[in-house]
């Protein structure tokens, strides 16, 4: 039997009962007790482990095929996850034992861009360093962080706390309680720790990484190839992308992690993974390891039903806007086109996801399925739970929350300027530093310091001020636009009109990255009464701003109060099944497994698990993004496909499928065969699959990877990347 969290997979006939609104109690009584037998036996490749949970998956893993003991996948410090690495926000595994990463193209876009004019357009290009002396500066705000210790906390960081404190007392203890461990973990600077919170603040783990600062671009073909089919195919199947990029870490001369310099070396990674150009068939099992960002499978009916009838609607209205500013902005300016091509490709990302999510609201109604999981629950919480009042907290607490985010949402569609964000950050920082280090906000603090002035330095490579200036004023007009309940109390009288907010970018200095970094020493007081337009708006925003926080800390604590209890309810419910449990994403490393498998989207219609490079061919045309390289449609017709043919299909294949249980954060994560060789790249996922954020069905989740033999026969039949090709491992079939 496969495993299933709490709420997730359900199976079919217990669908077909519940349609948009609650059965009566009696009937999901009686729908519980004649379907309990067949909803143990539903199958799923469901399940983003924790490493050291992998031992008590070690049946499920030898039964699809893996061969690597189960023990061993659990020790961050043997391979293969003493390979992996995070991008913080994607992630990569290392390929050779000079730093060499390998990630997703997209992963390794604002590298591309930032380096990118509209003279020499790398993005359109490409790039290929074939020496050391030629790899590129990644950016200022680009790590590498490689996970080498993960220990649970949670004891230190919510055990006696005062059972009378409010919401926002409670939250602020557990904040430096936090903010303590951390401090004791980076006591050695080369490591940046976290201490995240595991099903809902149920549990917390400190996570240790070695945190390397030095970050240089080696290797991103075209965007013809890495973003073949661009936002037309994104989500989709089936998809001919080869997204993929290397990166290379660098460290000091002693080994450790410095600031980028030009004496400094390749990073000599603990382990790197082994690259098997032997390929996969349908059917056989994967690994994957990443750092998956979030998911929300716990969540209740009712924040699903705010999520699909408001937040993601919304979000998609907002994006669409926004990139119709972008677009109207940018037009007849190259210069500007190649500087908003990172922000605008990330805007298109999240608004097809979220387009997604609604589509596949519609297409399947969780809500109610969660609605048949949510009464099981509570039928099986009346026999056996203790906390008396623990679900009447829960729904006042989850109101609370949901009321605030729209005030939330206002705030950032009023504030959606570029540069009087910075402006708040240095007005905040100003503030901060006014404390004891160990009393500043997360974010503020002396650890911090590097992330904000690389932030403050980046925006002079995707900054053009009449263009930040277009997207403010039409933000401001969608912001009138919503309820004025929503509007958060005492901000719509600080905003500019409409009328003065040229004058504000006219009179700033603060597009100057030098005067950005330069305020980054000075005091709140000099700032406020300063002549910069922006600070002293930033100045006046800071009270309404603070109120917010401070009313997002009071709900925050209440939810760390209630949703711990009502997860232990939760998860002593599943155990009563016999079912292990996982937690939610949280851009912690995880696991998870399945096979190359097929899928139907629809009646009558089944897409198989590979394509291959003769459908690149079949989608080129002359009009973006199915630009095709010439040299790659000679190398397809002359049927030049070396050691990368695959035997079954007689050709090159570009992208496959698998089951394995993938989100956002889990671009570039490490696909590995049954040996733990890398065999592929995860990117993506199929539009049918976008809801598995919040609900996991098998029969149509599909993760869509790159495979390894198309990114090995791009490198060495276009772009003739031989010193990558010779510095990996790679084991051909048949040599």
């Amino acid at each position: 039997m496969k495993f299933t969290p709490v709420f997730s997979t359900i199976d079919t006939q217990r669908r077909l009962l519940f349609k948009k609104t609650l059965f009566p109690l009696a009937a999901a009584v009686a729908a519980a007790t004649a379907l309990a037998t067949f909803s143990l036996q539903v199958q799923a490749d469901e399940g983003q482990w924790q490493p050291h949970q992998l031992p008590q998956l070690k049946s499920e893993l030898k039964r699809i095929g893996i061969t690597i003991p189960a023990e061993k996948l659990a020790d961050l410090g043997k391979h293969p996850m003493s390979a992996m690495a995070s991008l913080g926000g994607c992630s990569a595994s290392f390929v050779s034992n000079a730093g060499l990463a390998v990630t997703n193209h997209h992963c390794a876009y604002g590298a591309v861009q930032r380096n990118s004019s509209a003279a020499r357009n790398l993005i359109a290009d490409g790039f290929l360093a074939k020496t050391l002396a030629e790899e590129l500066p990644a950016g200022p705000s680009e790590r590498i962080y490689v996970t080498d210790k993960v220990e649970t906390v949670t004891a230190r960081v919510t055990g006696g706390l005062a059972a009378g404190l409010s919401g926002r007392e409670r939250h602020e203890q557990i904040q430096r309680r936090i903010k303590a461990l951390i401090l004791e973990c980076e006591q050695d600077k080369a490591y940046r720790c976290s201490v995240p919170s595991f099903h809902r603040g149920m549990e917390y783990y400190r996570i240790r990484q070695l945190m390397i600062r030095d970050v240089r671009l080696v290797y991103a073909p075209s965007d013809k190839i890495g973003n073949f089919g661009g936002d037309v195919d994104n989500f989709e199947w089936p998809r001919h992308t080869g997204d993929f990029a290397f990166l290379r870490a660098y460290v000091g001369k002693d080994g450790r992690p410095a600031d980028p310099s030009p004496g400094n070396v390749p990073y000599r990674s603990k382990d790197f993974l082994q690259i098997s150009a032997e390929g996969l068939k349908a059917g056989d099992p994967i690994l994957l390891a990443g750092y998956p960002g979030r998911t929300s499978r716990y969540k209740l009916p009712v924040e699903i039903r705010h999520a699909r009838d408001i937040g993601y609607p919304r979000l998609v209205t907002e994006a669409q806007a926004d990139l119709n500013e972008i677009a109207r902005a940018t037009q007849d300016n190259p210069e500007s086109v190649v500087r908003y091509a990172s922000v605008a490709k990330s805007i298109n990302n999240r608004m097809k996801k979220s387009q997604g999510l609604i589509d596949g609201f519609a297409r399947k109604d969780i809500a109610a399925i969660k609605d048949v999981q949510n009464t099981e629950f509570r039928l099986w919480f009346a026999r056996h739970g203790k906390d008396a009042g623990l679900l009447s907290e829960l729904e006042q607490v989850i109101a609370a929350d949901i009321a605030l985010s729209e005030q939330e949402f206002a705030w950032t569609v009023a504030t959606h300027s570029e540069m009087l964000r910075s402006a708040r950050t240095l007005y905040r920082l100003a503030l901060e530093r006014n404390k004891p280090d160990a009393e500043r906000e997360s974010g503020y603090q002396e650890r911090d310091l590097a992330f904000i002035k690389a932030r403050l330095t980046r925006l002079e490579q995707s900054f053009v001020s009449s263009v930040d200036q277009a997207r403010w004023q039409a933000a401001l007009q969608r912001y009138a636009a919503l309820p004025a309940n929503a509007h958060p109390a005492g901000v719509d009288a600080l905003l500019p009109a409409a009328s003065s907010i040229a004058a504000l970018y006219t009179q700033t200095r603060l597009s100057n990255t030098a005067q950005r970094l330069g305020w980054m020493d000075k005091n709140a007081d000099d700032m406020a009464q300063s002549d910069e337009p922006f600070l002293q708006l930033a100045a006046k925003l800071y009270q309404a701003g603070d109120q917010l926080e401070k009313n997002r800390k009071e709900v925050d604590g209440n939810l760390e109060r209630i949703i711990p209890r009502y997860m232990q309810a939760v998860i002593a419910w599943k155990k009563s099944q016999g079912k292990p449990v996982y937690a939610d994403a949280n851009s912690t490393l995880r696991v998870t497994f399945g096979t190359v498998a097929p899928y139907s989207q629809r009646d009558g219609i089944s897409k198989g698990p590979f394509t291959t490079v003769e459908g690149i061919a079949e989608k080129s045309s002359d009009k973006a993004p199915f630009i095709t390289p010439a040299a790659l449609l000679d190398a397809v017709k002359a049927r030049r496909y070396g050691a990368y043919r695959d035997a079954a299909l007689g050709t090159v294949p570009v992208n496959f499928l698998s089951s394995a249980d993938t989100t956002g954060g889990n671009s570039g994560s490490a696909v590995m065969n049954k040996r733990g060789e890398l065999v592929g790249l995860n990117f993506d996922s199929t539009y049918e699959s976008v809801t598995k954020d919040w609900y996991f069905d098998s029969s149509i989740t599909r993760a869509i990877h790159v495979d390894i033999r198309y990114m090995l026969w791009v490198m060495q039949e276009l772009d003739h990347a031989d010193n990558l090709l010779k510095e990996m491992t790679i084991r051909y079939p048949h040599r």
